[in-house]
């Protein structure tokens, strides 16, 4: 069916959000640079620290309103786990699901669970296109 109608206000971004993706796409982590590496190549349109409303997010891939954030050490902190929570409740009231990964984290990996996420996503076409025959008629 495509994605979902878009909630308005979902795009808009604030000036400091601006500002500070700038200065971070100008000094990506070593985690950041290895996965965007993979994450470029694909064929879903990834787009690197992103302003989103007051935030800024690892990564965001519009079309599938899928969002991937690398989190380091701090992010076990009580008070970095709060506010990663309350944002990904803000983000997830905009229609956007996120997946967290460790910074350590092989990007082969990663990438593999963001194309299970995705095809998990997926709805199967009823009837199946691989020909599935009513079992319940069979048994007759």
């Amino acid at each position: 069916m495509g994605a979902p109608a878009r909630t308005p206000g979902a795009l808009l971004k604030t000036d400091r959000a601006d500002r500070q993706a700038r200065r971070l796409r100008c000094a990506p982590t070593y985690a950041e640079a290895a996965h965007w590496k993979l994450l470029r190549k694909t064929d879903l349109h990834f787009r690197r620290q992103a302003p989103f409303g007051p935030y800024v997010v690892d990564f965001v891939c519009h079309q599938h309103r899928l969002i991937v954030e690398l989190d380091g050490g701090v992010h076990d902190l009580p008070a970095v786990a709060a506010r990663d929570a309350e944002r990904d409740a803000w983000l997830d009231a905009r229609g956007y699901r996120t997946l967290r990964f460790r910074n350590d984290q092989r990007p082969e990996d990663v990438l593999s669970a963001i194309f299970a996420r995705l095809g998990a996503d997926t709805p199967t076409p009823n009837p199946s296109p691989q020909g599935g025959v009513d079992q319940s008629a069979d048994a007759s």
